[in-house]
């Protein structure tokens, strides 16, 4: 397997090198640019501002050296552009008034001038300007934005991405970096462009002739005009459109996450109304677009047509009068056939911008969001010396705020979509925990037992900040968890969930998520203590890979819930935390392989203070303390033995079992006991 996997590495490596030298003997070269903006800043993500400019310049910071230089050269190429249209008015006046035999020796100095522009000013400009807009910026800077934006989101809390769904925040993520860094280059270097070369052109011709200019002046007012009236109507229809097409791309997207329960309900007919339905409400934004877009090149055409036929008949006047020459004539018409060109193009690209701007502002709200749950400035690492909990007067709520569920239009992509750490969505959650004091002390296990909602999950959630307390102190070895860091404190417990999902990766590297540094010798250990590793051994992807090199699918999908367990179970023993928290950790285990690894978690557990949360209460009943929860406080507790010959509710929940698991009653109010 050791031998696969550099066998991998080394033609990834091979692809790397060919890649890289691309471009010939120039690489280096073009090579140097490439490295002068580093796409992955190591600097820690900052919240970036809400407000539009603070947001670009939030992301384009880095970049903004390379950013002016770019813009500079790009004046630099408007410039020289202009000033071979004054060379060719020269050179036509020129072809019409001297002496052919004596234009090289009258002029040699400017036609010099002018070869030099021609063949090496202007081409050198051109290719600093790529260069610098291809190679340092283009790539780099778009990286940058999703390289920061993704660790800001990385950083959001649990309760974040229950109610965003992780398609949504990766689709914002990935569209936003786009459209930001669009909306800065259109400004930089499109319109400073047509900016600087329509003033250029204008200061050129009102050289040979004010009047020549004047049409000039009335195509930009007019210009102007067609702006200020179509440009607004595009914008709210791009932002519309925005929303329409996430929409679509949500119900579409659903569906095919969803795709075995569409396919047990038989509903593919239904799916594909419910995606029509938002087809037609994404064309109907298109077409208003396009009647606009009619309308704007027809008055486009219009107002060009006439510049040309002013700038023509006007220059023909002057030069009837003896005013100008032929040079500034044909100079004229084809400035104006230059800037009719450009007119069209400017305007795609005006529309392209505010459609940019729609999508920044789209992406703003998500991407600038504070983080829920932060590490404090002084935070420590979290230091577990015996894994002693305590909860003192704890309570917690959610905040008593309105947490629903997205619904399909609102999630936008919902690939992906967020591992329930409990029994169901914590969003549908009515339990919270009231007032609540605990102390589990180290090497101790403890199983909590509960109704739904009880707040089981919720209580080992709290240890694991994935919330903050509204009240009271959740302490690990005497350190609030608030006051530690939240990486360390998630490092030393380790967590088995009733539905562990895994990454779309190797089987090898789920397991190795344990531990990074994990060595081959320890990942397959892992694998054995498992149960894991035969069923492994057997495994093969649509790739071709094998055994601990096959991918496992989205969120696991290739493989049965058991196997998936056993892998997350073979992950928890390599990352050998020194507390543990089990919430349904065999649940999706056949009594044959729960046996059979059983012993294997009982060395887990060996020497961990170990919370257990479990549907069959035979799986925990061997536990040192049984804690009975309901609506969020504690009503017993004590072990197995006392409970079950008592008369409270763990006594009801144990009579009620059948098999080994609980019974609900028919005239019960709650859901399935957890």
């Amino acid at each position: 397997m050791a031998d696969t996997r550099q066998a991998h590495g080394e033609q990834a490596t091979d692809a790397g090198v060919r890649l890289e030298n691309r471009g010939g003997w120039f690489a280096p070269f073009l090579a140097w640019f490439e490295g002068r903006v580093q796409p992955f800043p190591p600097e820690a993500p900052e919240q970036p501002s809400p407000s539009l400019l603070p947001f670009l310049w939030h992301y384009s910071r880095p970049v903004a050296p390379w950013l002016l230089l770019m813009s500079a050269l790009t004046v630099a190429v408007s410039v020289l552009e202009v000033m071979l249209f004054g060379f060719l008015g020269n050179l036509i006046d020129w072809l019409g008034e001297r002496d052919p035999s004596s234009v090289f020796s009258e002029d040699t100095s400017l036609l010099l001038w002018m070869g030099f522009v021609i063949l090496v000013l202007l081409p050198l400009t051109v290719f600093l300007q790529s260069t610098v807009l291809h190679q340092t910026i283009l790539g780099n800077f778009v990286m940058t934005i999703r390289w920061k934006a993704h660790r800001w989101m990385l950083g959001q809390s649990y309760g974040f991405y229950q109610d965003e769904f992780a398609g949504r925040v990766a689709t914002r993520v990935m569209q936003t970096s786009l459209a930001a860094r669009d909306v800065i280059m259109k400004v930089l270097d499109v319109l400073v462009y047509v900016g600087v070369y329509f003033l250029g052109s204008l200061i050129l011709v009102a050289s040979f002739s004010p009047w020549m200019a004047a049409p000039f002046l009335l195509w930009l007012g007019g210009y102007v005009v067609i702006l200020r009236y179509f440009m607004p109507q595009l914008k709210a229809l791009s932002r519309k459109q925005a929303d329409a097409r996430s929409v679509m791309t949500g119900r579409v997207v659903d569906s095919y996450t969803n795709i075995m329960t569409v396919k047990l309900f038989a509903h593919a007919g239904h799916e594909a109304g419910y995606a029509r339905e938002s087809m037609d409400g994404f064309l109907k934004t298109v077409y208003p677009q396009m009647r606009l877009v009619t309308l704007l090149q027809s008055s486009l055409s219009l107002i060009n047509g006439a510049l040309l036929f002013a700038v023509g008949a006007m220059g023909l006047l002057l030069w009837s009068k003896g005013a100008v020459g032929v040079g500034a004539v044909a100079v004229g018409v084809g400035l104006v056939l230059r800037l009719q060109g450009i007119a069209h193009w400017i305007m795609w690209e005006l529309s392209g911008l505010f459609e940019s701007v729609g999508v920044v502002y789209d992406g703003m709200g998500m991407l600038s969001k504070s983080r829920a749950v932060q590490d404090r400035p002084d935070a420590m690492p979290l230091a577990v010396p015996r894994g002693e909990i305590s909860f003192e007067s704890v309570s917690f709520d959610y905040g008593r705020r309105p947490r629903g569920i997205a619904t399909a239009d609102e999630q936008g992509s919902s690939a992906g979509a967020v591992e329930d750490l409990g029994d169901e969505h914590e969003s549908l959650r009515s339990a919270v925990i009231k007032d609540l004091s605990l102390l589990i002390k180290g090497g101790e296990k403890v199983g909590l037992v509960g109704r739904s909602g009880a707040g089981k999950t919720t209580l080992t959630n709290l240890i694991l900040r994935l919330y903050d307390v509204e009240s009271g102190v959740v302490s690990i070895d005497g350190q609030n968890v608030a006051d530690v860091t939240q990486e360390s404190l998630r490092r030393h417990v380790g967590v088995v969930t009733q539905d562990s999902s895994l990454l779309h990766r190797s089987v090898r590297d789920n397991i190795a998520y344990g531990r990074r540094d994990a060595t081959e010798e320890d990942i397959i250990a892992a694998a054995r203590r498992a149960n894991a590793f035969d069923f492994i051994q057997d495994l093969e992807d649509p790739e071709g890979r094998r055994g601990f090199d096959a991918h496992v699918g989205e969120r696991g999908v290739k493989l049965s819930g058991g196997q998936r367990q056993r892998i997350s179970i073979a992950r928890m023993f390599l990352k050998d935390a020194p507390i543990l928290v089990l919430d349904e950790a065999t649940s999706a285990l056949d009594s044959e392989v729960e046996a059979a690894i059983q012993e294997n978690l009982d060395a887990l557990m060996h020497g961990k203070t170990v919370i257990a949360i479990a549907h069959r209460l035979s799986t925990i009943a061997a536990m040192d303390r049984l804690i009975v929860m309901d609506a969020g406080a504690i009503v017993e507790e004590g072990t197995h033995a006392t409970l079950s010959q008592g008369n409270g509710l763990y006594a009801e929940l144990w009579a009620r079992q059948s098999g080994g698991f609980l019974d609900v009653p028919e005239n019960a109010n709650q859901s399935a006991l957890i």
